[in-house]
């Protein structure tokens, strides 16, 4: 009987390691002077600096992509999944006010093939630099048996700060205030087993078929990265009053947007205040879905809200604007009830 080895059982750690000698160069590049640690470590290590922050808070959050993976494997295309990893984590914990710092990853297969996962690395590399954190560390598992061949699944993990006294949670949210919606590049990372059940399984779409309506092909819209929010606040960062803000992923307005409010308040949203991307209503239209079903399961072209004061709104949106970030005034804060109403 021939001797039975690790890689005959279907994990390759030779493999393993050159993926790490392909991802390095574009790990590093993403490093801010605080990361005092290397690639390879046990642990990764953060050096904050306290001088920049009186009463430091840590501020996590964790997700992952979702069934948009499963886009990433029909096209064959990992470089744009990584930065929705990240999106997906840092525009979480921006939603308190805190500077994202350091990302962490998790990348688990049946079967490490090293040229693929760097090009899933790519791309969290590319959304760290969008985020302006460091991609400080993270894991790979191969496991032989327990995904489906060609696929992988992603996690992620990050860490920010913000001072204790700078901590933005919509408490002080109040009648009148101003609701500036911040444009999605469309689906994001959120809905994409309807969407696929809608333009697959329903309509037997073919994945690389150019669609007019969209001015590319379904798959290179469906692939779309989430937009990474920091870049935005930090341009109204100290300029504009900002009383709250939310990450519109799941849900949609209605589920997220609410989890930001004291009690007492409600928020009225006029949906012709912006036009959404045209694959909403192709994904409408195609599967009869209800306007109300769209509007839990997708961000409709809104993919993040900041609340300010009615007064300071269209600075706000001005400002926004010079830093190449569309905006739209959206809605308002009124008295009474604790949800959205649409206008």
């Amino acid at each position: 009987m021939d001797e039975l080895t690790y890689k005959k059982a279907g994990v390759d750690i030779s493999e393993g390691d050159r993926f790490v000698s392909l991802i390095s160069p574009l790990v590093k590049r993403t490093f801010r002077p605080e990361v005092i640690t290397d690639i390879g470590s046990f642990s990764a290590l953060f050096q904050l600096d306290i001088k920049k922050y009186k009463q430091p808070a840590l501020v996590s959050g964790t997700d992952g992509v979702g069934t948009k993976l499963k886009i990433a494997f029909m096209t064959d295309k990992h470089d744009t999944v990584g930065i929705d990893l990240v999106a997906m984590c840092v525009n979480d914990i921006l939603t308190s006010g805190a500077e994202p710092l350091f990302f962490l990853d998790y990348f688990a297969t049946g079967k490490l093939k090293p040229e693929k996962a760097a090009e899933v690395v790519k791309g969290i590399a590319e959304g760290c630099k969008q985020a302006g954190c460091s991609l400080i560390g993270g894991e790979t598992a191969e496991m032989p048996g327990f995904y489906p061949e060609g696929e992988y699944d992603l996690a992620g993990f990050a860490v920010g700060v913000v001072d204790k006294d700078k901590v933005i949670n919509g408490s002080d949210i109040s009648e009148g205030d101003a609701i500036i919606g911040l444009a999605s590049s469309g689906l994001h990372s959120n809905g994409y087993s309807l969407v696929r059940k809608v333009f697959f399984d329903l309509k037997k779409m073919d994945i690389n078929n150019h669609i007019p309506e969209l001015g590319t092909s379904l798959g290179e819209e469906l692939l779309k990265p989430t937009e990474i929010y920091v870049n935005a606040f930090n341009a109204l960062r100290d300029k504009v009053r900002i009383k709250g803000m939310a990450h519109i992923t799941g849900g949609g307005i209605p589920g997220n947007l609410p989890r930001i409010f004291p009690s007492g308040i409600s928020a009225v949203i006029d949906e012709h205040a912006w036009t959404a991307p045209p694959v909403f209503n192709m994904i409408r239209t195609m599967g009869s879905v209800p306007i109300d079903d769209m509007r839990l399961t997708f961000n409709m072209g809104i993919g993040y809200i900041i609340v300010t004061t009615g007064a300071e709104s269209k600075t706000a949106i001005s400002i926004l604007k010079a830093a190449g970030v569309d905006s739209f005034l959206i809605g308002n804060i009124e008295r009474g009830g604790h949800g959205v109403r649409y206008v």
